[in-house]
């Protein structure tokens, strides 16, 4: 578990997480009467994103030999061990919400929820699911890849922000828009993986790049080409920003990393 949960990585989720929650601290007291910490979610977040990461990278699935720079669980360990350790991740990430938030109940009831519906099978595991049955069809279309990486990618980072929100004390208008610029940035960082995939080298990525192309893979990068596909992300930044920017607290260092997400290297 510490093994691929200390690999290092963007801890892009987590930080939204924090970023979100900073937006509608409207004072200068670090934690205000009707906030709550965020850590303890984000970390949740984080243990849940990489426990998808181990398993992902499972032969049975995208069997991948390098995460994060280095070996990938199985290949350090063994495909057992790995298997477990993501188990074990993803539920600590649920132990950890019931103890920080016990004092809360209600905040730990909605982050509870916010974050197993993002993680369940109608959403992440069922994006995933989506994915498999795609690379087995030659007819793979548009409207398949936007819901395979609507619910495998944006769903995630989507909950991401609204845990932030749920700390923070956002209202349901502003909870929204969060969920609303998450699922346009899921997309964004999604068809920016696609295109890194296929332009950046194995070291700067710290996985194996080529692969889809290798896999024949139905990416956004295959279905609409380089040009089309960075449009795409452009495009769907802009949508995110536009929800951001509607939100009632300090929004502008989680607006410039919405920004940075479009135009990362890794």
């Amino acid at each position: 578990m510490r093994y691929s949960l200390q690999a290092g990585g963007k801890r892009l989720r987590p930080v939204l997480v924090l970023a979100a929650a900073d937006v509608f601290r409207r004072t200068t007291d670090p934690l205000p009467a009707r906030s709550a910490d965020a850590l303890p979610a984000a970390v949740a977040i984080e243990c849940l994103h990489t426990y998808s990461l181990v398993h992902d990278d499972l032969p049975c699935m995208d069997n991948d030999d390098l995460r994060r720079g280095r070996p990938t669980a199985h290949k350090q360990f063994d495909e057992a061990t790995a298997l477990l350790a993501g188990d074990a991740l993803l539920t600590f990430a649920f132990q950890l919400l019931a103890r920080h938030y016990a004092a809360t109940p209600t905040l730990g009831l909605r982050l509870t929820h916010e974050l197993a519906e993002a993680a369940g099978s109608a959403q992440l595991i069922g994006g995933q699911m989506e994915d498999l049955l795609a690379e087995r069809k030659a007819d793979a279309t548009a409207a398949d890849l936007d819901f395979i990486h609507l619910n495998k990618t944006a769903a995630m980072i989507s909950a991401a922000l609204a845990l932030g929100g749920h700390c923070g004390g956002a209202g349901e208008a502003d909870l929204a828009r969060l969920r609303d610029a998450g699922r346009s940035l899921g997309l964004a960082f999604q068809i920016v993986d696609d295109i890194l995939d296929a332009t950046a080298d194995t070291a700067t990525l710290g996985k194996t790049a080529g692969k889809d192309a290798r896999a024949d893979k139905t990416t956004y990068v295959k279905l609409h080409g380089l040009d089309a596909a960075r449009r795409h992300a452009e495009t769907q930044t802009r949508l995110a920003l536009d929800a951001l920017a509607g939100l009632g607290g300090d929004s502008r260092f989680l607006v410039a990393l919405a920004g940075r997400m479009a135009t990362r290297k890794n």
